[in-house]
């Protein structure tokens, strides 16, 4: 597994695509830095850019490289070696690949702008963790939606409505929901509604961190009751590592099953 993770990293690495996603972050870092002129309002604009942008970029990277190396995949699958151990070579040096341009690319001109001085870092670090699990957590996703899918562009189609279902619908939903029942207890519907999603775990995460939970109203009273506790912190990345793990038992699952 360890040659193909190999492989497949640096195969990515040397990507052109590799190159602009590092240049983007490392171009944004510098710009937001510049025009906020302090290390925590630049945390909390950055936050709304990257909770939604690193689930699609790590959704379409997972469609791409799956059907791009397909024939490789094949040529692998007639040797002796496991097929857990070829997707999840894959899986971990599309993510790990994605992973590393995303903490270079803000890390540079944060560390350069005096992070380690700020009262920022931790923030900082927490905004880079969510980043890292939500890219496992999309590029997993993504990988099982295109073994699912002999046909590419069913492929894109179904992993670009599961990230806009999961970045932008689930929201509304959710909000109707609170409108609706608005005078029944939410506390507990609130809290499992928003594990079950790991865009807005994470956003929840970084909104009770900031200490700006006050912008969420009534739901962020309850979020920072729960959420806002060391246990709560626990719990969730838990459900995070969770989100990780269950997309790659469901991309084993259906590895082992197909038939190539």
């Amino acid at each position: 597994m360890l040659k193909i993770l190999k492989y497949s990293f640096y195969d990515l690495i040397r990507s052109r695509w590799s190159y602009v996603y590092f240049l983007f972050y490392l171009a944004l870092g510098f710009v937001l830095l510049f025009l906020n002129n302090d290390v925590s309002k630049a945390v909390i604009t950055l936050m709304n850019v990257i909770i939604v942008l690193i689930p699609l970029i790590g959704t379409i990277f997972g469609v791409m490289y799956y059907y791009n190396s397909r024939e490789f995949t094949e040529l692998l699958l007639a040797q002796p070696i496991k097929r857990s151990s070829i997707f999840l070579g894959q899986y971990f040096g599309v993510a790990g690949s994605l992973t590393l341009s995303l903490v270079l690319g803000l890390g540079i001109p944060f560390v350069l702008y005096g992070l380690f001085r700020s009262n920022a870092i931790f923030d900082f670090t927490l905004l880079l963790v969510t980043g890292a699990f939500l890219t496992f957590i999309f590029v997993g996703l993504s990988f099982v939606i295109a073994i699912s899918n002999e046909n590419k562009i069913k492929g894109f189609g179904y992993a670009v409505l599961l990230w806009l279902f999961l970045a932008v619908v689930y929201d509304g939903l959710f909000l109707m929901s609170l409108i609706v029942f608005e005078e029944y207890p939410l506390d507990t519907f609130s809290l499992v509604a928003t594990a079950l999603n790991p865009i807005d775990l994470s956003r929840i995460l970084i909104l009770l961190k900031l200490d700006i939970s006050a912008l969420l109203g009534y739901t962020g009273a309850i979020f920072k009751k729960f959420f806002g506790t060391d246990i709560g912190f626990v719990v969730s990345m838990a459900i995070l590592v969770l989100w990780t793990v269950l997309p790659t038992l469901g991309l084993l699952y259906k590895a082992k099953r197909k038939d190539f």
